[in-house]
């Protein structure tokens, strides 16, 4: 653009010269200026010299504003600094560069507007649980967030560009897909991702915003569907659990009611007896659900303080002594008396060890041994209880600690299947793990660690 102003100006203010020589060689002017021309070449160049850089001079003055304009076209503050400079422009030109820096001013608002608003969606979607993906009107990804990505074990890369056959790999997806687009209404379905995801899809078509384009929101009901499993195997293993010494509650009443108290007082009194025996076990139940209950809902607070874990030890060891006696087994305890405090619960670190022990002393055969020890690893306390017992099999080693869950050792024991589950929710209220190793034949050990406190 200068140099074009340049020439411009230049060839103007050349052009009456060039008349005068050429043209209207009759008028005494251009005698004289031939004279100029030919006796003092000198003046005559500098004479030119002086239009040229008078011509340079007016075309930068026209040109440096628009030059700047065009430099810093995405910068209307760095323009602004050179308004200044467009004052020497024609009053047209002056108002166009103001408007178009007002323009550039406005339109840079409006971008840092759009830059935030996406940002904050760009967050929304990023921070969803539920899974968002947009298939575009070529059944192509478009837009996938992190949730959706989890769900079905795919990076965005992956995605986006892909057709949702290759990237989902799914059916259901796919026959989601056709009949939102054949009904052109919001369409849902259910079902189990091939990576054991259990979720509610929802797709819904967008064809005001985006025509063509599919959005489907995807929530994860795997936590849900456990949840029920969980609840529905609870009222049944309640169920099964309270039907036992009901029905032999049952059999003991119709025996009695047979006049066996006055025909066999000593058999009656042997009847009895069960029935005491099945109603503790009921009030056992009854007090261990209502246990776990609050302790899974965070009611029972732990009462903490500052104990040493060879008192812990000797507290639990000394509870259960007579039962190892009667048993016929040995109950040794060791502990490094250099062991660190612990900050704990101790009635209810004491209450595991005592079922920790009661397990092993119920599955150890007369003339074995129980160990009840205490050491130090990396930043905790372990406590551990070693039996010489049946072991545990395999393929119920890593199901103990569940609810109602019986071990093939304790089918014909009794026993609520509480206490182990009772066990390790009071360990992992004290920011501790327990866990168990077992060989079939040859005994069970149970750890379970604690932090030490700073």
């Amino acid at each position: 653009m200068r140099n074009s102003l340049f020439w411009r100006i230049l060839v103007i203010a050349l052009i009456p010269w060039l008349v005068l020589y050429f043209l209207l060689p009759e008028f005494g002017g251009v005698l004289v200026l031939k004279t100029l021309v030919r006796e003092n070449p000198l003046s005559f160049s500098l004479a030119v010299l002086l239009f040229i850089l008078l011509a340079f001079a007016i075309s930068r003055l026209y040109t440096q504003p628009l030059e700047e304009l065009k430099k810093n076209i995405h910068e209307p503050q760095i323009l602004s600094q050179f308004f200044y400079k467009a004052r020497w422009l024609p009053p047209e030109l002056q108002l166009m560069y103001k408007e178009v820096l007002d323009t550039l001013a406005a339109l840079k608002k409006d971008r840092e507007i759009f830059d935030a608003e996406k940002a904050v969606y760009s967050s929304i979607l990023s921070n969803m649980n539920d899974g968002i993906l947009v298939v575009d009107g070529q059944g192509n990804v478009s837009l996938i967030n992190p949730s959706a990505c989890a769900i079905f074990n795919v990076s965005s890369q992956e995605a986006l560009g892909h057709s949702l056959v290759e990237v989902i790999r799914h059916f259901k997806m796919n026959e989601l897909l056709e009949k939102t687009l054949t009904a052109h209404s919001p369409q849902m379905d259910s079902f189990e991702t091939a990576y054991k995801n259990y979720i509610r899809c929802i797709a819904t078509p967008l064809d005001r915003e985006m025509p063509g384009s599919i959005l489907f929101l995807m929530q994860d009901l795997t936590r849900i569907r456990q949840l029920e499993i969980i609840r529905r195997d609870f009222v049944s293993n309640v169920s099964h659990e309270l039907r036992t010494p009901l029905t032999s509650l049952k059999l003991i009443t119709e025996t009695l009611q047979d006049n066996l108290l006055e025909e066999d007082p000593r058999e009656a009194q042997k009847f009895l007896s069960r029935m005491a025996a099945e109603i503790d076990n009921l009030n056992q139940m009854v007090e261990e659900l209502l246990e776990l209950s609050r302790i899974e809902s965070g009611l029972v607070p732990l009462e903490k303080s500052w104990i040493e874990p060879a008192g812990l030890i000797d507290s639990a060891a000394d509870r259960m002594a007579l039962q190892a006696q009667r048993a016929g087994l040995s109950l040794t305890r060791s502990c490094s008396p250099a062991l660190p405090r612990i900050f704990v619960d101790k009635s209810r670190l004491e209450r595991v060890l005592v079922n920790l022990l009661h397990n092993a002393i119920k599955f150890t055969p007369p003339g074995g041994s129980v160990e009840l020890a205490a050491g130090q690893e990396t930043g905790q306390v372990v406590f551990s209880v070693r039996d010489t017992g049946i072991g545990i099999q395999p393929r119920d080693l890593e199901r103990i600690f569940e609810r109602f869950y019986k071990s093939d050792r304790s089918r014909s024991e009794s026993g609520t299947g509480l206490g182990l589950s009772i066990s390790r929710h009071l360990v992992e209220a004290h920011g501790g793990r327990i866990w168990a190793e077992s060989q079939v034949g040859q005994g069970s050990i149970f750890f379970f660690s604690i932090p030490i406190a700073r």
